[in-house]
């Protein structure tokens, strides 16, 4: 099947017909013989005089489809996956620039949050960021080439410090309560303790269950103390101390057993990344996606007919069929 860029200009092949009425309208010239005998062998080969507007016509047809821009429409595939909807919450506020887990929390995260979404297919994904305040990067999505820019460009300070978990809870709830399909997905990843926001977690948790989302809790840090930004110093960095790690794991466990999900504690680098291929395992329903083939171009095999066709007609004019005045 062939399609064409601009088919108005097909309108200019109505000229071949317009030709060839016009060549038999032009008078014959014309002599009157008493005997047309001597002239038998000559008219037998008349039909090579065809030749020359035969394939004038074809070239004009040639170039005419050429100009028109045509192309192979992509083909339109629909291919079944087994997905699921997923949002990934990841906190930044400062104390995920802590350094226990390498090159830092935030950091680790990142990668992680990468990895996984290159390893996807059918399943729609958005982002949500949260601090103090919580916001949504990218909204549930199909393109993971613009989630995983978005994913690398999130940075700490961007927004209000602090941790309100259940704001970046119910964010992430909102952007996927009307998601289509019944596999949905919050996987929220935080490494402090609830202090900021107007929502409670547990409220957020519960709105999740009623919209049948489970929450995946993943607590970042290691055991004892690590290595923290405490303060800013004159030159716009972070001043850095060991101080305990807080994680407020019993909220964290309480809000993934009330929406049917799971805690995950990720002490160090493994584990983290052990944390995602978990996550990747969970139930999956059917899926049909709409793909699309690139269209491909076709106006050159019509150009090189056509030069054929042009080059054909002045052989032939200039062997087979020579005018004469």
């Amino acid at each position: 099947m062939i399609g064409f860029a601009r088919p108005w200009l097909l309108l200019l092949l109505l000229a071949v017909p317009w030709l060839w009425l016009r060549r038999r309208r032009q008078d014959p010239v014309a002599a009157f013989v008493s005997d047309t005998s001597p002239f038998a062998a000559a008219t037998r080969g008349r039909w090579r005089l065809l030749i020359p507007p035969v394939l004038r016509s074809l070239t004009i047809i040639a170039f005419v489809a050429a100009a028109a821009g045509p192309f192979r429409p992509g083909d339109r595939l629909v291919v079944s996956a087994n997905g699921v909807a997923i949002v990934i919450a990841i906190d930044v506020s400062t104390s995920m620039l802590a350094e226990d887990l390498s090159p830092s929390r935030i950091e680790l995260a990142k990668r992680e949050a990468v990895a996984f979404v290159r390893g996807r297919e059918a399943d729609r994904i958005g982002l949500v960021t949260f601090a103090a305040e919580a916001l949504t990067q990218v909204p549930v999505t199909l393109d993971y080439p613009a989630l995983i820019n978005a994913i690398r460009a999130v940075e700490i300070g961007n927004l209000e410090d602090g941790t309100a978990i259940g704001s970046g809870l119910a964010i992430a709830v909102a952007r996927l309560r009307k998601v289509p399909g019944a596999s949905k997905v919050i996987l929220l990843l935080t490494d402090g303790v609830n202090n900021h926001g107007l929502i409670d977690p547990r409220t957020a948790a519960e709105t999740a269950a009623a919209f049948g989302i489970k929450v995946y809790t993943v607590g970042i840090g290691s055991q004892g103390e690590a290595r923290t930004p405490t303060r800013r110093d004159a030159n716009g960095g972070y001043r850095y101390e060991n101080m305990p790690v807080e994680i407020d794991e019993v909220l964290l466990q309480d809000i993934a057993q009330r929406t049917g999900g799971q805690y995950f504690r990720a002490k160090d680098t493994e584990s983290l990344s052990k944390i995602f291929e978990q996550v990747d395992k969970l139930a999956r329903e059917p899926v049909n996606t709409v793909r699309y083939t690139r269209q491909q171009e076709r106006t050159l095999p019509f150009l090189v007919a056509g030069l054929a066709l042009l080059i054909a007609e002045l052989v032939v004019s200039a062997t087979i069929v020579v005018r004469v005045p």
